[in-house]
């Protein structure tokens, strides 16, 4: 059993290009063999600024998931379910709305961002201000401790926190708590009991953070507490009632280095991408055609690799004897551009293979995407559940 739960999701915007293979989905993969992973297609936050063309979210689902498995998600090592279908996600942002303070909403800094890049759109919408609190419930609701982002979002994980802190400081003090975690510090052994009640003395007298990071290590490895008891322990260890919903901590991923076609960031706003699924002619042809150093008029004019946006896949699919050979024979006019852009074409081929061969046997067999999605959701959904019988008892909402 892994220590760690990731959790991330993506919007369903259609089939995903390269751009979103490096970007996310490789990072993905690697996880899914090191961590517990819930990977979640997020079609209400597609809601936010789709709201007025909800057809083309459903159309996308689909074509979305099969990228997704054609990249490598392991449906046998990662638990991957639409988010509308686990209602829960709902139930907690409307709890957690209940003491949201508006300003803690309006001080995120991609909502501003998100207005103004998308100017055409009425996002004076509750549903567009509250899209930040949707996504702590969607990390809340799991019990998540690790969510991959890049650093601009990293306060939308903050935020996250910020909530976690504040829900557990209203609501996580249940009747008989002190007692409860006594009674699951002695599961832990005789041994381990005396090292967890010396390491929380040790933190709480005399503030000692070494001895806080030491418990919760000790915490995480004990598998056989049950989700109750270790969320009590952590909540006495750091003096607060039962730590009902975990903080998370930001998974800080690199950012892409896989520019587009024309050397901007690969987007399909921007019409420079190469599709996972696109025929190995049409990747041929996109890369052959690619703008090249505007100061190569003719084969015989040297040219400068860095002013290239070819050079900048170099960087990505070629080895450094391959970038090598380029850099000087462009230099030197050795070479054409045609000449140079091959063993980008080559590279880029080698990796969508699988992808593609995965992909097509995929989209041949929709009822087995479906049964996958239905399968994820189920998962999920028992996940969420014990969460939200937590949150109920909390804020006391249980009618026994």
């Amino acid at each position: 059993m892994y220590a760690n739960r990731v959790l991330s999701g993506m919007r369903p915007t259609g089939k995903l290009h390269l751009g979103h293979y490096h970007g996310v989905l490789k990072n993905w993969v690697q996880l899914q063999h090191e961590h517990e992973c819930l990977f979640f297609v997020a079609d209400w936050h597609a809601l936010t600024t789709l709201y007025d063309s909800p057809q083309m979210i459903q159309e996308h689902i689909q074509e979305m998931v099969v990228d997704w498995l054609a990249a490598g998600v392991d449906p046998a090592l990662s638990t991957v379910f639409v988010q509308s279908q686990v209602p829960e996600h709902a139930e907690l942002h409307l709890l957690l709305s209940m003491f949201t303070p508006l300003g803690w909403l309006e001080r995120i800094p991609t909502y501003k961002d998100q207005q103004e890049k998308l100017g055409e759109k009425d996002l004076s919408t509750y549903g567009f201000l509250g899209y930040p609190l949707l996504q702590s419930a969607d990390i809340l609701i799991y019990r998540a401790n690790l969510v991959p982002v890049g650093e601009d979002q990293v306060p939308h994980i903050e935020f996250t926190r910020e909530i976690a802190r504040r829900f557990n400081h209203l609501y996580g003090r249940e009747p008989g708590f002190e007692q409860k975690a006594e009674a699951a510090a002695k599961k832990l052994g005789n041994k381990k009991a005396r090292l967890y009640d010396e390491l929380r003395t040790r933190y709480q007298e005399q503030g000692d953070d070494e001895a806080l990071e030491a418990a919760r290590a000790l915490l995480n490895e004990q598998q056989s507490l049950s989700m109750g008891d270790r969320e009590r322990l952590f909540g006495y260890l750091e003096g607060s009632g039962k730590m009902i919903l975990t903080e998370p901590q930001a998974l800080l991923t690199v950012a892409s280095r896989l520019p587009g076609l024309d050397g901007q960031k690969m987007s399909k706003s921007y019409h420079n991408t190469i599709a996972l699924r696109d025929a190995p002619e049409d990747v041929s042809k996109k890369i052959r055609t690619m703008p090249t150093d505007p100061a190569r008029v003719r084969r015989t004019d040297a040219g400068t690799p860095e002013k290239c946006p070819v050079w900048a896949l170099h960087q990505v699919y070629s080895d450094d004897a391959v970038r090598q050979w380029v850099h000087d024979s462009c230099s030197q006019a050795k070479i054409g551009c045609l000449e140079c852009k091959q063993p980008v074409v080559d590279a880029v081929l080698a990796e969508l293979a699988p992808m593609q061969e995965r992909a097509a046997y995929y989209h041949e067999t929709p009822s087995l995407i479906r049964n996958l999605i239905d399968d994820g959701c189920e998962k999920a959904r028992e996940l969420a559940r014990d969460t939200m019988r937590d949150v109920r008892q909390a804020m006391g909402l249980h009618f026994d």
